[in-house]
């Protein structure tokens, strides 16, 4: 049986939106005659704000801008690099409260979590400041007397990243990082619908010294300004977060210059309950981890496979800790879950609940729309969901959960992994031996046991499968963005 929840009705007060623009050679660049893309606020579908469009020439000019800009960024030690991104890192902390503002209003998601983000987006900036430094190379003993061989590690030149709407901070965060952070000169083409975040840490880094050309940002068409930066022999190196289909697009145009490639594509991830899991516990833990930002993460967990001896308790539990949220404006202090971010993901969740209930899932908890203002949804669990049914084989990336029951380890291990994707897994469970065994069964690029928190900067972050390939953050996040050479110097 479902259950309306009450919505807390969009909060009246309208922060100011920062004005926006591209950021080209150190010069922010307003929208003049370009073309305009307006930003909306999804708690209420009003314009915030207009973005211009970069034409071919800005493209242009942010590549000669990059090309540039990375001879003068290269020479500076990577001691002093350092110190302009841990300055950059102050300033975004130091405006974390403002630029959090920014984002619930453009991304929806409640001004905590914004906040949050942010704050995890200036670690980023802290990590490769100093991963920057042990960009280690290593001297091998050479065969002859006289003779020293070399090995260097050495920036692979200028950047393309591409950042999606959902995490408007730590996503674009972790790719520019970890290219200026290795010696690299970065274009970087963020969300349209969330332009204020990345212009804000960009702003940041100008402020605390960045030279010019060294960091470009630009708006406007996707397919123009992906086909044009690839295509160039001033990029060398991209960096992509976003869905498979487009995933493969871009790998596509790499190939044909061999450029280097970290993809970080959909998911759908499984959580794989035993029985001697700590049910109330867990439940608690998925009602948080499914409904951050609205369930718009790429490490959400979706399928839960519960063992058929404590399904049923895990789902009034699950649904207990879920009728608790707060929905309403993400500017909202006292939010707990805002809208989703755009008109797309209302249509997605209405026809992939519609799906599940025609074919025998169970409606226990939301699955319709809030009201008729913004994009609000209710948190939704659907159980005993057939495999073959949309959102069992379709990531729905936003507020639905649904489960399945098993018997055997075997049988849970199967479900979990018997899609293409291979991004996160969790699973739950008090034994040491259980907990070691679906570690390594689980075919994924990370794997949380009896957590859901499994992305730090210090961490590898990627997938398997079509869910990429390469991981960002960490000591591998730097490693894409070097080139190794050898020497044999006699």
């Amino acid at each position: 049986m479902t259950r309306q929840i009450d919505h807390v009705p969009a909060d009246t007060r309208m922060p100011d939106y920062d004005q926006l623009f591209l950021f080209i050679d150190g010069e922010w660049i307003d929208r003049g005659t370009r073309d305009g893309l307006d930003v909306f606020n999804p708690a209420t579908g009003d314009v915030i704000g207009t973005l211009p469009v970069a034409t071919e020439a800005d493209i242009q000019n942010a590549l000669n801008a990059a090309e540039k800009g990375f001879h003068v960024w290269r020479q500076i030690s990577p001691f002093e690099r350092g110190k302009i991104l841990r300055q950059a890192a102050t300033l975004i902390r130091e405006r974390s409260s403002a630029i959090a503002i920014r984002m619930s209003l453009e991304e929806g998601k409640p001004v905590a979590e914004a906040r949050g983000e942010v704050n995890v987006a200036a670690d980023m900036f802290d990590w490769f400041a100093e991963e920057g430094r042990r960009s280690y190379g290593r001297v091998i003993p050479s065969r002859s007397e006289g003779t020293r061989y070399l090995v260097l590690r050495e920036p692979v030149g200028p950047t393309a990243a591409f950042s999606p709407w959902n995490f408007p901070a730590t996503s674009p965060a972790r790719k520019i990082a970890a290219s200026l952070g290795a010696g690299c000169s970065c274009i970087v083409k963020p969300a349209e619908e969330t332009p204020a975040t990345c212009l804000a840490i960009a702003r940041a880094l100008a402020d605390a010294g960045l030279p010019k050309g060294v960091l470009n940002v630009l708006y406007g068409s996707p397919e123009a300004i992906s086909s044009q930066l690839i295509s160039s022999p001033v990029i060398r190196k991209i960096s992509f977060t976003g869905s498979t289909v487009v995933g493969k697009k871009l790998a596509h145009l790499a190939a044909d210059g061999v450029k280097r490639m970290t993809l970080e594509l959909g998911g759908h991830a499984p959580v794989v309950i035993f029985e001697d899991a700590d049910i109330e516990k867990t439940a608690q833990l998925a009602v948080a981890a499914k409904f951050r930002n609205a369930g718009q993460v790429c490490i959400s967990p979706t399928r839960f496979y519960v063992h058929e001896n404590v399904h049923d308790q895990f789902v009034d539990a699950f649904i207990a800790s879920a009728r608790l949220l707060r929905i309403g404006s993400g500017v909202d202090p006292e939010t707990q879950m805002g809208p989703l971010a755009n008109p797309r993901r209302l249509a997605a969740m209405t026809r992939l609940v519609e799906d599940a209930v025609a074919v025998g899932g169970e409606l226990r908890l939301g699955g319709h729309r809030i009201g008729n203002q913004g994009n609000f949804w209710e948190p939704t669990l659907l159980v005993d969901v057939p495999e073959h049914t949309a959102m069992m084989n379709e990531e729905p990336f936003g507020p639905i959960a649904m489960t399945s029951r098993f018997k055997t380890f075997d049988e849970a291990v199967t479900a979990a992994n018997r899609l293409p994707f291979g991004l996160a897994a969790y699973a739950f469970t008090q034994s040491d031996k259980t907990a070691m065994a679906i570690s390594n069964a689980l075919e994924s690029g990370m794997v949380g046991l009896n957590t859901f928190a499994i992305s730090v900067p210090e961490t590898p972050f990627g997938g398997v499968k079509e869910s990429g390939f390469g991981s960002e953050g960490g000591i591998e996040g730097l490693d894409a963005y070097l080139a190794t050479k050898f020497v044999s110097q006699a």
